[in-house]
């Protein structure tokens, strides 16, 4: 449950899943603890906590806790990162998601919601961090701290789960 929250969030899961070749696990530098110390945590890992941290407004959790393992579904996986279509991107989200009382259905659907864009996502990126740079350099503005701080908290998390992963999958408070 996040502190000061209005909604109990109990439990906020993300998912990032690409298909490695056997020339990926071989050489890739997130497969080498030598070259990145967090591997695929840091690179995938960072994507998933960074959606779950947008999804509660950016309030850290109190605790975090590693799942590894793969889940396979028939519905599929949803993919933020390189979105099926350039101009939107689609998620589900359900709030007091539960089972009907005869447990053959659910009471509340999950409802999708869409996002759309006339650039696509890392054009964006580009977009911000040039308008950033250029206040900087022609106003004289001072540095955002939105973006370090989204950052930080980020990483904050991420190193929480790997500690969670280092301790056998305890729970790791912040």
């Amino acid at each position: 449950m996040l502190n000061n929250s209005p909604c109990p969030y109990h439990l906020v899961q993300s998912c990032f899943t690409y298909l490695a070749t056997s020339d990926f696990h071989e050489n890739n530098i997130r497969v080498k603890p030598d070259l990145d110390a967090l591997g695929a945590l840091g690179d995938v890992g960072w994507y998933c906590i960074r959606a779950i941290l947008f999804a509660v407004d950016y309030e850290l959790p109190k605790s975090v806790k590693a799942l590894p393992g793969t889940v396979f579904n028939e519905a599929g996986v949803q993919d933020f990162v390189i979105p099926v279509k350039e101009d939107s991107a689609a998620f589900s989200a359900g709030i007091e998601s539960w089972f009907n009382d005869l447990v053959t259905g659910w009471k509340t659907m999950p409802s999708e919601h869409v996002v759309t864009t006339d650039l696509p996502q890392e054009a964006l990126m580009v977009k911000e961090f040039s308008g950033l740079v250029a206040d900087i350099k022609r106003n004289g503005s001072k540095l955002e701290q939105k973006w370090p701080t989204l950052s930080r908290k980020t990483q904050l998390v991420l190193d929480a789960v790997k500690v969670s992963i280092e301790r056998g999958l305890e729970p790791v408070e912040l």
